[in-house]
């Protein structure tokens, strides 16, 4: 069967060269990464559901402090995505020495940024709250301290597991950090049931179960690493290479700026619909949780474009560089047209999950259907084709038409239909399609150009 799927890769592509990827090693890639995905959104909907039960202070805090949260998650998610680029490239190339060198930096410098970024938070957490979001009340805000200050003691481990995840996504095995986050989020959900509902503990039964599944994982995921039959043999002695981090850097710094700016340009425009009362911010909490929802084949098949890419970068073999982009685009394209097409098709059900008022309820509803309608046709284009940019090294492009779209586009238009003319979280959504539609157009157009073939120099 494999030999078959080879062949008519091969038959696809000009020359009769053989295939960096079979149908098979795509599938087997992308799939635990679409599982992994949809643990992350499914928990992190019990998490806040189980926080609740600790009052509205704890929860307020506790949501407070997952603004903070995502926004240093993507800094170490940013630096993971660098080093699997670097490493993609070097196995593309069948650089085997670079390529264990470049998995050692990555823990290395994994480790050491969580260490300092944990450090820091404990250390400032509760002059970080007070400067996100200034004057709130005494009991929210000590709640948000103890919460920030324990969970970040699993910041070395929570960055040390993406490090290792995207090592193993780089090399085309995504099945182990998948069944490690299957065991993470297990460990996850009963302690914070036992510590919640057993203990009857407050934000702290919500952090340190986060804690310990994050140290389990960064140990299992590190054990993995340096097994001795491994594909990437890392290094046992780590010291700083400063060609080889910077290389990781440079790939990294621009992808950690530009989603960090993201994720402030999303807490902007939510302070923008606060200010039309509890049902639009209401609504708009709904709505963005079953949006995120709609996205996961997108999200996963946004990684696998990492790996495929960078390997055949690596390889100098732009054909079938273009030939794979577009295979996996229109992956994304089917997969996201059909989570988002039953998101549709079962819209009214799914809201009614939630407790709403018939005003709140539909006003989410018009939400979902702006997002899910748009994200069917321009989502894939907006946030999967710009990974096949940055795996081809073409990363400050990327940075810099995401930041001015954002501010020129999403936060510019959200400021004049939401605020000015009175349009509440309708005016943000919408001035989030007209973000999509700037970002669609550049990166087309860049792909479609072939500048991005002279960033890579082996």
């Amino acid at each position: 069967m494999t030999k078959l799927l080879h062949g008519n890769e091969k038959n696809r592509l000009t020359g009769g060269r053989e295939p960096l990827f079979s149908q098979k090693e795509l599938l087997v890639l992308a799939i635990p990464l679409l599982v992994e995905q949809l643990l992350e959104v499914t928990v992190g909907m019990a998490d806040t559901m189980m926080v609740s039960r600790c009052g509205e202070a704890a929860i307020s805090g506790v949501s407070l402090v997952d603004m903070i949260n995502n926004l240093i998650i993507v800094l170490f998610a940013a630096l993971a995505t660098g080093g699997a680029v670097v490493v993609s490239q070097y196995l593309g190339a069948k650089d085997r020495p670079d390529a264990d060198k470049s998995a050692g930096q990555l823990l290395l410098l994994s480790g050491l940024s969580g260490a300092v970024i944990g450090a820091v938070c404990f250390v400032l957490a509760r002059p970080m709250i007070r400067l996100f979001y200034g004057s709130i009340d005494t009991d929210v805000l000590d709640a948000g301290v103890k919460y920030l200050q324990i969970i970040a003691l699993s910041y070395p481990f929570l960055a040390l597991y993406n490090g290792g995840a995207a090592l193993f996504r780089s090399i085309g095995n995504s099945k182990i950090s998948m069944q490690i986050s299957f065991l993470m989020n297990i460990i996850n959900i009963v302690g914070n049931a036992v510590c919640i509902f057993g203990f009857k503990m407050g934000v702290d039964g919500v952090a340190w179960p986060s804690v310990v599944s994050r140290v389990v994982a960064a140990a299992l995921i590190l054990r993995k690493c340096y097994r001795e039959d491994a594909v990437l043999t890392v290094p046992k002695t780590l010291r700083l290479d400063g060609g080889m981090a910077k290389r990781i850097l440079g790939i990294g710094i621009p992808s950690a700026f530009e989603n960090s700016l993201f994720e402030a340009g999303r807490i902007l425009v939510v302070s923008m619909i606060s200010t039309f009362g509890t049902v639009q911010i209401a609504a708009n909490a709904v709505a963005n949780n079953l949006d995120g929802m709609g996205v996961i084949p997108g999200k996963a098949i946004s990684l696998a474009m990492i790996t495929v890419v960078g390997r055949c970068i690596g390889a100098g073999d732009h054909e079938q560089t273009v030939y794979y982009t577009r295979k996996l685009m229109l992956w994304a394209y089917i997969t996201m047209g059909l989570s988002n097409g039953a998101i549709l098709l079962f819209l009214r059900q799914l809201v009614g999950i939630y407790a709403l008022s018939g005003e709140t309820m539909e006003l989410a509803i018009t939400l979902v259907t702006i997002h899910a309608g748009c994200a069917i046709i321009f989502w894939p284009l907006s946030f999967v084709l710009p990974n096949a940019l940055r795996a081809a090294n073409d990363v400050k492009f990327t940075m810099v038409v995401s930041i001015l779209s954002m501010a020129c586009w999403r936060l510019g238009f959200s400021y004049l239909l939401c605020v000015r003319m009175g349009w509440g979280a309708v005016g943000v959504w919408v001035a989030m399609v007209i973000d999509w539609t700037c970002r669609v157009t550049c990166f087309v157009l860049r792909f479609r150009s072939g500048a991005w073939k002279t960033k890579y120099q082996a």
